[in-house]
């Protein structure tokens, strides 16, 4: 019989999930899950361009397991779903669960930036997207590409209290465990320590460097993204050069090029301000909820991200060097040459390979 997960990373999104879902990874009486959100759980979760997996999909992403403790996922959609925390219990009411969170204003900034990465957003302006809301929740002005429509309708990813209510009623206080952003970014080595307490793990097991993962991100050219992620181009490079190696190389090295870690610029102070306000009377009944003050939740931090890291395999089709120069060749074109052939040129001293012309770069 298969085992079931009993380890659940339920959100909130950009609270350092991603992270923490790495740090246990490691850990030899955890096994995560290779697909660190299946999103299988919430039936009141709207998918567009993503596929639900069924129950044997499910489950198979837990085959290769031995004789783990844990057997865990991170779905950041658990959290924000009604539906995910009873449908978790009735699958296994003895499962342990994480609960993350940062400053509402922070986090709801962060998740933007990030989709905007991911194109799941396409309203470039912060208070544009948030003001949009009304109408994507009648399904309009949905993004092309956008994978689970939820991820649109931003007030709604922080109602921090009735969430976090839907799991303590079900799995009570001693299964349930909440992580404050703020401090695992200023002690992330004792917070995974704690964390472990509470699964009740060798705490003396750990990672040796505890990286930071995910800072904000931005990719430009993306439309080189898009060229290079045609299906055609990915049979084709794959069937010329089959080195997985090669492909690896090549992506990471593109990848370096095309996408730069950034901070985000600061929120204008008068959205920050009334974005404070409007979450306040959440932040002061979660307090009581929690029956502790919530420092670092009530008022803003940094800009820069250390959490999610997001599980990149947007590069898996980047497959050779002739590939390479095939679309190198395509740039040398009146109006491009001069913007596209120094970006290409950083790309080819990164893999160490020469040119169409032989010439080491």
């Amino acid at each position: 019989m298969r085992r079931k997960p009993n380890l659940f990373i339920v959100g909130a999104p950009k609270c350092g999930t991603t992270a923490m879902y790495e740090y246990l990874k490691v850990h030899p009486q955890i096994y995560m899950s290779p697909v660190k959100e299946p999103y299988f759980f919430g039936k009141d979760i709207i998918f567009y361009t993503l596929k639900r997996p069924t129950i044997d999909e499910y489950l198979s992403l837990f085959d290769l397991a031995n004789d783990e403790m844990y057997l865990g996922e991170a779905s950041i959609t658990y959290l924000y779903s009604k539906e995910a925390a009873r449908e978790i219990y009735e699958f296994n009411p003895d499962a342990r669960i994480i609960i993350m969170l940062r400053n509402p204003v922070e986090m709801l900034y962060s998740l933007h930036s990030q989709l905007l990465f991911t194109e799941v957003e396409d309203i470039k302006d912060f208070e544009e997207a948030l003001n949009a809301e009304p109408l994507r929740k009648q399904m309009k002005r949905i993004p092309r590409k956008c994978t689970i429509v939820n991820f649109l309708f931003y007030r709604e990813w922080v109602k921090y209290p009735e969430q976090i209510r839907r799991y303590l009623n079900l799995f009570g206080e001693k299964q349930v465990h909440i992580i404050l952003y703020n401090d695992f970014r200023k002690n992330v080595r004792e917070t995974y320590r704690k964390t472990l307490e509470f699964l009740g793990c060798d705490t003396s097991f750990g990672p040796e460097k505890f990286d930071v993962i995910n800072p904000n991100k931005v990719i430009r050219g993306r439309w080189i993204l898009h060229l290079l992620n045609r299906s055609l181009s990915v049979r084709l490079a794959r069937i010329i050069f089959p080195s997985k190696t090669l492909r690896q190389k090549i992506a990471y090295a593109i990848n370096s090029v095309l996408i730069r870690h950034v901070t985000r610029p600061p929120l204008p102070p008068k959205l920050q301000r009334e974005l404070e306000e409007e979450f306040l009377p959440m932040i002061e009944e979660l307090e009581k909820l929690l029956g502790a003050r919530l420092i670092g939740l009530e008022t803003s931090a940094t800009q820069i991200d250390t959490n999610d890291k997001n599980q990149n395999e947007l590069w898996d089709f980047v497959d050779s060097e002739k590939y390479i120069n095939y679309i190198w060749s395509t740039f040398k074109r009146p109006g491009l040459k001069q913007v596209y052939i120094p970006l290409w040129k950083q790309i080819y001293s990164r893999i160490g390979v020469s040119n169409r012309m032989g010439k080491r770069v």
